[in-house]
């Protein structure tokens, strides 16, 4: 019977009681009262937030090229997140694909807003001395002192506000690649209230250990466009969340498959658009470093779908779509570290490399009893900690010496064995803190207001059980 559009049919059994609406609601109301407090005691410095006098602003000039590339940067950022719901959401059964693609939209709305208020003063405030090696300051707090007339650095050739935004996009979708290990099970409102809180207790922290001046760049880590701050981050939290979850109703025991392969792969296919701003506009210019991002960014991209093309026709004797789409994602997670450090040639192999090694984990994956549903931590958190390990490998001293990249260092084939050490040191330092905090939040989430869902919602579907809609109603609902 074919499909017609939206229906909303909410379930008469999924009523709220008043003491579970007061479980979802409370922490956001008491949010809300804090931050007008907060706004009350900042009185007239948030009204013209970053504007300088114009005498001062006269002498600040901008790029207007590599401006312009960082708001279409930006722009494909932000599209990466829509692109994550469709290939998340085609993965799932037709039950619960709004509800996934929710966990990502919802991410959009939570996270830009707390991105603005907190996050980014938390992860690129308070320069790097001190307890600033581990947390940023308060000096950004609701985007004070964020101008379009300033700098966030005097060597950026961009506005501070556009280099903010730029990372906000970042701080958006880590959290809701979480997602795919939680699919299916989990509550929405406990898992809005998560990324709202690993978001700035995880990737903010990170983020400044790595690029706001503190201790992991101190070491030297490279991690170009966010191998670590992004992608092994978010893998080894949703490892942590999914043991804590625990697997879906009957897992391993009964055929959970996708829904829509072609919703998948158009997913896969608005990813790595995006992901030519994620990486290419992390040289913050349109120069010829954002070039090079961009160029190794295609071809580890292809590289790695190639590999796992292959290895599915060597294991499978067949090349699956999803195991292209799913390549594709690896590779792309593997040369997000790499991008700005290795040559062309080296991307080839870090995708290549990256996409064997995930396809062995998702294999690995499958037969076990982890339910890491949409493969997240299989492909993500494995995924960019091969790619960060590989960038110590393969990155080359010379980008340094003609000053494309001044934080490129020589890896381990140039000699680098220090350089390699501390790549490992330094993920792995990510990973631990990111599995760690992650399962201290959702255990603590779990006892104030529940992880998952009611087996009758799991059943039937979240997206009729949690949001009172279906994606493909039936006529027999209208």
């Amino acid at each position: 019977m074919t499909p017609t559009p939206f229906v909303f049919a909410r379930p008469p059994q999924t009523r709220l009681s008043a003491r579970s609406l007061s479980q979802v609601f409370a922490p956001l109301a008491l949010a809300l009262t804090l931050l007008a407090a907060l706004f009350a005691l900042s009185g007239p410095a948030l009204a013209q937030p970053g504007a300088a006098p114009a005498a001062e602003a006269a002498k600040v000039t901008f790029d207007l090229g590599d401006s312009a590339w960082m708001l279409v940067s930006s722009a494909l950022v932000l599209l990466m997140t829509p692109g994550l719901a469709f290939f998340y959401g085609g993965l799932v059964r037709g039950k619960n694909v709004l509800n996934t693609i929710m966990m990502s939209y919802g991410a959009m709305a939570i996270l830009g807003i707390l991105w603005v208020l907190f996050g980014y003063s938390l992860a690129f405030g308070g320069g790097g001395d001190g307890i600033h090696n581990f947390i940023g300051g308060t000096e950004y707090f609701f985007f004070n002192g964020v101008g379009y007339a300033n700098k966030y650095v005097e060597a950026h050739t961009i506005p501070h506000m556009l280099f903010a935004i730029f990372q906000g996009m970042f701080f958006i979708i880590t959290p809701a690649l979480i997602s795919g290990s939680l699919v299916e099970r989990m509550k929405f409102s406990t898992f809005f209230i998560y990324m709202a809180l690993w978001g700035l207790l995880v990737y903010c922290p990170v983020a400044h250990w790595v690029w706001g001046g503190g201790w992991i760049g101190d070491m030297g880590v490279m991690d170009f466009a966010g191998g670590a701050v992004v992608h092994v981050n978010a893998g080894f939290a949703a490892l942590a969340a999914c043991l804590v979850l625990k697997p879906r109703k009957g897992y391993n025991k009964r055929p959970m498959l996708p829904h829509s392969l072609p919703l998948c792969l158009l997913g896969v296919g608005l990813l790595w658009f995006g992901w030519f701003g994620f990486n290419g506009g992390s040289a913050l210019s349109a120069n010829g470093l954002g070039v090079l991002a961009f160029t190794n960014t295609q071809i580890g991209a292809a590289a790695a779908m190639l590999m796992w093309m292959i290895l599915d026709q060597i294991t499978r004797k067949e090349m699956t779509a999803l195991g292209a789409g799913t390549g594709a994602v690896a590779g792309l997670v593997g040369i997000t570290p790499a991008c700005g450090f290795v040559s062309p040639m080296g991307a080839l192999f870090v995708g290549a490399i990256t996409s064997g090694v995930c396809y062995f984990m998702a294999q690995l994956r499958a037969k076990g009893p982890v339910d890491d549903s949409l493969d997240a931590f299989a492909v993500h958190g494995v995924g960019g900690f091969t790619g960060a390990v590989l960038t110590g490998v393969f990155s080359i001293g010379i980008l340094a010496t003609d000053k494309t990249n001044t934080l490129a260092l020589p890896g381990l084939l140039e000699g680098g064995t220090k350089v390699f050490i501390n790549q490992i040191i330094g993920t792995g330092a990510v990973a631990i803190y990111s599995f760690a905090m992650s399962a201290v939040i959702c255990l603590v989430l779990k006892a104030v207001m529940g992880l998952r869902a009611s087996d009758e919602a799991e059943e039937r579907g979240l997206d009729l059980a949690l949001h009172g809609e279906e994606a493909y109603a039936s006529e027999s609902s209208g």
